[in-house]
C-alpha cells in the first residue's frame, strides 16, 4: 500500500514543464500525494492558490498552518514533506491544530536565514531574529529532515541535528543532454541565468563586470532572468550595450542554447543551495564561475570545472570573468572538467521517487 504524503511548497511553477511533469508521474508511481503551493492552478493536479500582489509573502505564511491543517484533516497523509524551515514550522503548527499525528520532514534546499536577508525587499530584515528562532525550532521538532548537498547538511548538523537522508534536488537534464556539448563560441561570453535578487549578487555582478569590460573589448556578459534589481541590470545594459545584454525568460531549451553560445556560466551569489544551473552549465560542458558560498563548493571544484572566489568580493569576480574569457587554453581546459562533473549529479525521475518514498516509510515508521 503506498504510503499518502502532502506536499508543501512556496511556489510551483506552471504550467509544469515536461521534467517536472515526469517527476510528478514518477511520484505517483509510489506515494499518494497532495501538493499545496501558491502559484496558478490552471491546468495542474494540485490544489494551489493564488496570492494577493500586496504583502504576498506575510499573506502565504499567515494562511499557511490553517490550509495544511485543513488537508491534514481531508487527506489524512502519513506524511508532510515541507520544503523550508518556515513551512516545516507551518506543518507542525497545523499539526497541532488538526490534532493528528502525522510525520513531517523538513526538505532543506539552502540556508534558512537566507529569506528576511536576501529575498525581496530589504524591510524583511526586521524579521531577522523571529524568523530565525523559527526556522530552528522547526528543525529541531521536525520528525525527520532530509538534505541536498553537503553544505546543507552541515547547515543541519550546525544546529546539532542529524540529517534522516541527504540526496540531490530532482533535475531532469534532458534538454541539456540532447546534443553533444558544441564547441567554445570565438566571441567569449559570460552568462548568467538566476531570479536578480540580492542572494545572488547581481549587483555584485554588474559592478564586476564594468570593471572587467575595459579589459575585454570583445567580451560580452548576457544576464537572464527577472526581480527586484531589474533596474541594477537596466542601467548596466544601458552604459554598456555593446558588452551586455538582458533578456527577461528563457525556456529550458532556449538556456540550454544560451550555454552553447556562452564561454562560462557566472554564479557570484552570496546564498545559494543546490544550484540547478551549475549542473545544466556542466551538461553543456561549460566551466562556472561561483562564488565560494553555500552549495557551489559542493559541484564546483576551483581550476578543475570552473573557478570560485570569496563572497561579495568583486575584485577577485572580476579577475576570474578576466582569466576565464581571455584565456581559450585555460577556458577549454574547464569546460572538459566541467561536462565531465555532470554525471555526478544527475537523478532519475523513478530513483528520485524511490528516495522519497524511502524517506517517508523510514521516518513515519512504515517500513
Amino acid at each position: 500500500m503506498k504510503p499518502r504524503v502532502l506536499f508543501v511548497s512556496r511556489r510551483v511553477e506552471t504550467p509544469l514543464s515536461e521534467s517536472e511533469r515526469r517527476k510528478w508521474d514518477a511520484i505517483r508511481e509510489e506515494v499518494d500525494f497532495r501538493m499545496l503551493a501558491a502559484g496558478k492552478p490552471d491546468g495542474v493536479e494540485f490544489p494551489l492558490w493564488s496570492e494577493a500582489p500586496l504583502l504576498a509573502g506575510p499573506a502565504y505564511y499567515a494562511a499557511l498552518p490553517a490550509r495544511i491543517a485543513r488537508e491534514l484533516r481531508r487527506f489524512r497523509p502519513q506524511a508532510v514533506v515541507a520544503q523550508g524551515a518556515h513551512e516545516t514550522a507551518a506543518a507542525l503548527a497545523a499539526r497541532r491544530v488538526a490534532g493528528v499525528d502525522t510525520s513531517v520532514i523538513a526538505d532543506v534546499h539552502g540556508d534558512y536565514r537566507a529569506p528576511t536577508r536576501l529575498y525581496g525587499s530589504r524591510l524583511r530584515g526586521l524579521l531577522n531574529v523571529v524568523a530565525d528562532r523559527t526556522a530552528r525550532t522547526a528543525l529541531r521538532h521536525a520528525d525527520g529532515i532530509r538534505t541536498v548537498t553537503t553544505y546543507t547538511t552541515q547547515l543541519v548538523r550546525d544546529l546539532g541535528l542529524e540529517p534522516s537522508d541527504e540526496f540531490p534536488a530532482y533535475m531532469d537534464f534532458d534538454s541539456f543532454l540532447q546534443t553533444p556539448p558544441a564547441p567554445l563560441p570565438e566571441r567569449p561570453q559570460a552568462l548568467f541565468v538566476g531570479v536578480l535578487e540580492r542572494y545572488k549578487n547581481v549587483d555584485g555582478l554588474a559592478e564586476a563586470w564594468r570593471r572587467a569590460a575595459w579589459l575585454l573589448p570583445a567580451a560580452r556578459l548576457r544576464i537572464v532572468g527577472t526581480g527586484a534589481l531589474s533596474p541594477v541590470v537596466e542601467r548596466l545594459v544601458a552604459d554598456l550595450p555593446e558588452q551586455a545584454s538582458w533578456t527577461p525568460h528563457l525556456s529550458q531549451l532556449e538556456v540550454s542554447a544560451a550555454l552553447d553560445e556562452s564561454t562560462c556560466l557566472v554564479l557570484p551569489s552570496r546564498s545559494e543551495g543546490m544550484g540547478r544551473v551549475v549542473v545544466e552549465a556542466f551538461c553543456r560542458g561549460r566551466p562556472v564561475v561561483g562564488s565560494r558560498v553555500g552549495g557551489i563548493p559542493d559541484l564546483v571544484e576551483d581550476g578543475a570545472n570552473g573557478l570560485l572566489v570569496e563572497p561579495g568580493d568583486g575584485d577577485a569576480l572580476a579577475e576570474a570573468l578576466v582569466r576565464v574569457l581571455s584565456d581559450r587554453e585555460l577556458a577549454e581546459r574547464i569546460a572538459r572538467g566541467a561536462h565531465a562533473s555532470a554525471a555526478l549529479w544527475t537523478i532519475a525521475p523513478r530513483e528520485f521517487a524511490r528516495r522519497i518514498r524511502a524517506l517517508v516509510e523510514r521516518v513515519a515508521g512504515l517500513s
